[in-house]
């Protein structure tokens, strides 16, 4: 078996057997699973209900040791959902293994079919939003303002606008909104509540599986932290993201992302849900901002970023990057809130 970029399957086996209950666990039983995503490996533990999660990279741009904290952080605290893999066990970053690894339990499910699954990513997201919240956040981030920190990255990450192969309409189209997002034109009354709660962050529909009576599993935790949860709710169906993954690539109606919000309205407490409405507008467009401005760093640096994808994987990414930065597409997506 050729080794997968990045780290050594050799190495891998020999830190797994090291944890509690993996001491019998043989080489042959280590099956590395095809890439999705651009940053992480799988390795199914077969037999075991287990899989290693490798980092590739880290999209935050954490050092080793601190982006391990954090996931394991994130799984340990979600798996209190009941709609996230459970942690089983953190492998430090070492020889073969530059970035070490997780152990989560294995979810065995498909790939979610849009908009026939949407209400159970609806739920799976209401879950995590009625959690309540810790004693401590560390290590996860958890802004006093998390509208006002989503802001602050997209004005961090908007600098890869200027080297993007973007046209001068669609230039003039970004700038517009960020100019709007600047000033808050959306925003409700300043009274209005803000709830901070943990959120999914990366919660586009190719990160959930949908498994035994339709249940929804979120996934990938990495940027799992507190925050808005009207952001979740735009993530996981703006255009943007439900055409993300090729395995999803498909688009919601707006009457398809209004029952989406009713169902995740449904299956919060009514004071949460009275306090996120107001939001969806102003989060939806700065959301959606994250992510356009997150595609054109990767249109500039895609091959750099993730080393290794597959082909196929790495061609729907360049093409989707295309795709929502053609000022037809921006005009289509800015009318869910203008």
């Amino acid at each position: 078996m050729s080794e997968p970029l990045g780290f050594s399957m050799a190495a891998l086996h020999a830190a797994l057997i090291r944890l509690p209950r993996l001491a019998d666990l043989s080489a042959d039983a280590l099956e590395p699973m095809p890439l999705k995503g651009v940053a992480h490996d799988h390795v199914r533990l077969r037999g075991r209900r287990l899989v290693a999660r490798i980092p590739r990279w880290s999209q935050l741009g954490l050092d080793a040791w601190t982006a391990l904290d954090r996931q394991a952080a994130a799984f340990r605290r979600a798996e209190m959902s009941g709609h996230t893999p459970r942690f089983a066990g953190l492998i430090p970053p070492g020889e073969g293994l530059p970035l070490g690894a997780l152990v989560v339990g294995e979810v065995e499910g498909r790939t979610p079919v849009l908009p026939g699954d949407i209400p159970a990513i609806a739920r799976a997201l209401a879950a995590l939003h009625r959690m309540a919240p810790p004693d401590f956040y560390e290590p996860l981030p958890a802004p006093p303002d998390p509208v006002a920190a989503l802001l602050a990255q997209v004005e961090r990450q908007a600098a890869w606008f200027d080297n993007a192969p973007l046209s001068t309409e669609a230039r003039v189209l970004i700038a517009e909104e960020l100019a709007a997002a600047r000033v808050g034109d959306l925003l409700p009354p300043p009274e209005t509540p803000m709830p901070l709660t943990a959120v999914g962050v990366d919660v586009h529909p190719g990160n959930f599986l949908i498994g035994d009576h339709g249940k929804a599993w979120f996934t990938d935790l990495e940027k799992l932290q507190y925050g808005h949860p009207a952001s979740d709710l735009a993530h996981a169906s703006l255009y943007t993201s439900t055409r993300w993954d090729p395995a999803v690539n498909a688009e919601l109606a707006p009457e398809e992302v209004d029952a989406f919000v009713a169902a995740w309205a449904m299956a919060v407490p009514g004071d949460l849900a009275d306090e996120v409405l107001p939001w969806l507008k102003s989060l939806r467009r700065l959301t959606w901002l994250r992510t356009l401005s997150w595609m054109a760093r990767w249109s500039v640096e895609g091959a750099s970023l993730s080393p290794g994808m597959p082909e196929g994987l790495r061609a729907h990414m360049d093409a989707h990057a295309t795709d929502i930065l053609r000022p037809e597409r921006i005009e289509q997506v800015r009318r869910d809130w203008r």
